[in-house]
């Protein structure tokens, strides 16, 4: 299946919408055909690309036309910040997922972009990675439903299960899986070809999701960014993440810090993956799983990102 944007369906009924080159903000989704009332994994990072995708959703398939039902499957803007747009639609994520959403709407992204003069080389890094959405005047849509650790659902008498895997990614990580067809929505349990970036943990917590997700033993993976894949994309990020550990930790006891931890770890198999700067964000994550008070401030964490990245 090539990278391309837009539609591409993975089974009867069951579309991927793709958005390359899967980097910052540039996530997927999904929708899931039904009779009665469709299903849509995840909405976009503003209100124009959602609508380009509700567009193209309508043109290929009838059942674009009544979405009954949006899982969010987490808290990041690009997930969930189209909610908008699907106004009479019951919106559906965890409960943690739901909370998160309240602390970073998109009122604080547009301020955010508004005040990156001031920031010096972090803000020239957030208006790189930034600037192509927009977040002026978009309003927070929250989860109408809850749920915690599974909600099975029927979508056109087809199952689908939402299983809670967070924290992980986010506080509140979710997985859509369809198991008659062997297909699992990850959400950013799964960067494929990029690099994850850790804004909860523990990095244990993610293996852990991994392995989960690798147990379903599904035949095709939609991850939240990057090319449609295969289980060998959840080996490669577990065994980063295994990578990762040994090498932060060690470097963690030599008394480093998290920014010469990533400026000196070798990352083997994964240096060509992108967006390498967020190295700096997963070994701090790593840090506060060994006991260090290391800062989870998101806005210090793209500071040193921004420094990684040069």
């Amino acid at each position: 299946m090539g990278y391309t944007k837009g539609l591409h369906e993975v089974a009867d009924g069951v579309w991927a919408y793709l958005q390359p080159d899967g980097g910052w903000g540039w996530s997927n989704a999904g929708l899931i055909a039904g009779d009665d009332g469709s299903l849509l994994v995840d909405t976009l990072f503003d209100l124009r690309l959602t609508a380009e995708m509700l567009e193209q959703m309508r043109a290929t398939t009838p059942a674009a036309d009544h979405i009954a039902t949006v899982v969010n499957t987490h808290a990041n803007g690009d997930h969930c910040y189209g909610n908008a747009l699907l106004g009479g639609s019951e919106i559906v994520s965890t409960a943690r997922c739901a909370e998160e959403m309240l602390q970073l709407p998109p009122a604080t992204m547009a301020a955010l972009l508004r005040s990156t003069d001031s920031l010096g080389a972090t803000g020239q890094f957030i208006q790189r990675i930034f600037s192509p959405f927009s977040f002026e005047d978009v309003p927070l849509a929250l989860p109408t439903r809850t749920f915690e650790c599974q909600l099975d659902l029927r979508v056109g008498g087809r199952a689908v299960s939402l299983l809670e895997v967070g924290p992980a990614h986010t506080d509140g990580d979710a997985i859509v899986w369809l198991a008659d067809e062997g297909i699992v929505f990850t959400g950013d349990i799964l960067f494929h070809g990029g690099h994850p970036i850790v804004w909860s943990g523990p990095v244990a917590n993610w293996i852990t999701a991994c392995d989960r997700v690798l147990a379903l033993q599904p035949t095709v993976v939609v991850p939240g960014h990057g090319p449609v894949a295969t289980p060998a994309a959840l080996v490669d990020l577990k065994e980063y993440f295994e990578l990762l550990t040994r090498e932060a930790g060690a470097r963690f006891d030599a008394g480093m810090t998290a920014l010469e931890a990533a400026r000196d770890i070798d990352l083997g198999p994964y240096a060509g993956w992108t967006e390498r700067e967020r190295v700096v964000a997963n070994v701090h994550a790593l840090f506060r799983d060994f006991g260090d008070r290391s800062p989870s401030d998101a806005l210090r964490l793209l500071g040193e990102m921004a420094a990684l990245a040069g």
